[in-house]
């Protein structure tokens, strides 16, 4: 049986030129690099060209670059680092939004529970905030903006840019989780009005267990670990020098194709609700999140009066794999927080299946998903 990837906004398969960088620093090249013989020398010189890279590619400066875990210790890097740096100035308000990854709403949640503010901005029906939502909850207090580039689960793309600016007139720092906008839209760090952005690898044909904060010049951030002077003392630990070398290949592989990528996802999808359309007709699904303002690789749809976790297992003994595009909890599928917030109904919260495309989906694919989509569907709306 034929088995199909639809799952990237999950994570993504390594790129066989990430994994031919990172093979020597699997093998030979194993150095500690704070040790100060030869071996550790050649590792960190490959964390300084790796971070030298990465800066190239996301247009700022080497220094402004900490290395981290993941996307999730990045946002919690960036949210804790600086709520804890600007306390001693009475700046005790957060705002979020209700539309967030969990690593944002979970440590918001924690900042809650120690007597931290946080405001959580509400969306509309396309998953999009008003801008006037959010000066109205800027207060004098209010220490941190964070906000996602691209939703994880519908797409949908903020205003960043206008989020930027208005936290620059009230000088409230800014944090974008831009995991999975990365080598989708264009980043040019240095041009942007923010102040902290996290990325992850592994969303981008990267090793997972790597990933990435920048933070603006002359940023006050209180490190979260303590154990070491690494990543000028801001994240503490032995580097992951195979990773890091495999993530400023990925990021330069996504930077440098990146309009080739966003054309190719937006042909994808649109293949595939055309194709789609054909096999159920156009009554028979609905497109979530935003119809302009998108990341072009996330396809999200609900299939009124199906459920998901009958469709999700019919897919996957079809080998197709997608996703509920929400958290999973001892086997049981929880509504989507996102589709929640967007206040859709509950026959849309519960039929809701994500699919994301990447550099590997092909026409052929969309093709052959979307005629068993249409065998899977059309045979439980008969049964029904």
């Amino acid at each position: 049986m034929n088995e199909y990837y639809l799952d990237h906004a999950a994570t993504t398969p390594l790129h066989p030129d990430v994994l031919e960088a990172m093979l020597p620093y699997l093998g030979l090249n194993f150095g500690n690099p704070s040790s100060l013989h030869s071996y550790g020398r050649r590792a960190r010189h490959a964390i300084t060209e790796a971070r030298d890279q990465i800066a190239e590619n996301l247009y700022c400066s080497p220094k402004q670059l900490i290395f981290t875990s993941g996307g999730t210790e990045s946002d919690n890097l960036a949210i804790f680092g600086i709520v804890e740096a600007l306390k001693p100035l009475g700046r005790t308000h957060i705002i979020t939004t209700q539309i967030e990854h969990h690593a944002v709403l979970h440590a918001c949640e924690q900042l809650e529970r120690i007597g931290y503010e946080v405001t959580y901005l509400p969306v509309d029906q396309y998953g999009m905030i008003q801008l006037s939502d959010l000066e109205a909850a800027i207060r004098p207090t209010t220490a941190l903006v964070s906000v996602m580039y691209g939703n994880n689960e519908v797409g949908t793309i903020q205003p960043i840019d206008e989020i930027g600016t208005i936290c620059r007139e009230r000088e409230i720092i800014l944090h974008v989780d831009a995991v999975q906008a990365l080598g989708i839209v264009p980043i040019h760090l240095s041009s942007m009005p923010v102040d902290l952005v996290s990325f992850s690898a592994h969303k981008i044909n990267g090793p997972m267990g790597c990933g990435l904060l920048y933070h603006a010049p002359g940023l006050s951030l209180d490190p979260q670990m303590y154990g070491g002077n690494q990543e000028r003392k801001k994240r503490p630990g032995t580097e992951n020098v195979a990773a890091i070398v495999g993530f400023a290949r990925a990021i330069h592989l996504a930077v440098g194709n990146q309009l080739e990528k966003q054309q190719q996802a937006a042909e994808l999808r649109h293949l595939f609700v055309q194709l789609l359309t054909q096999e159920i007709g156009e009554d028979g699904f609905v497109i979530n999140g935003h119809p302009a303002q998108h990341l072009s690789h996330i396809l999200n749809l609900s299939f009124p009066g199906l459920d998901k976790a009958t469709l999700l297992m019919k897919l996957d003994l079809m080998g197709i794999a997608a996703s509920g595009g929400s958290a999973c909890t001892s086997g049981a599928l929880e509504d989507s927080h996102v589709l929640t917030a967007m206040g859709l109904s509950k026959e849309i919260l519960k039929s809701s299946i994500r699919f994301s495309f990447g550099y590997e989906t092909t026409n052929q694919i969309i093709v052959d998903v979307t005629k068993k989509i249409g065998t899977i569907v059309n045979r439980l709306r008969k049964s029904n």
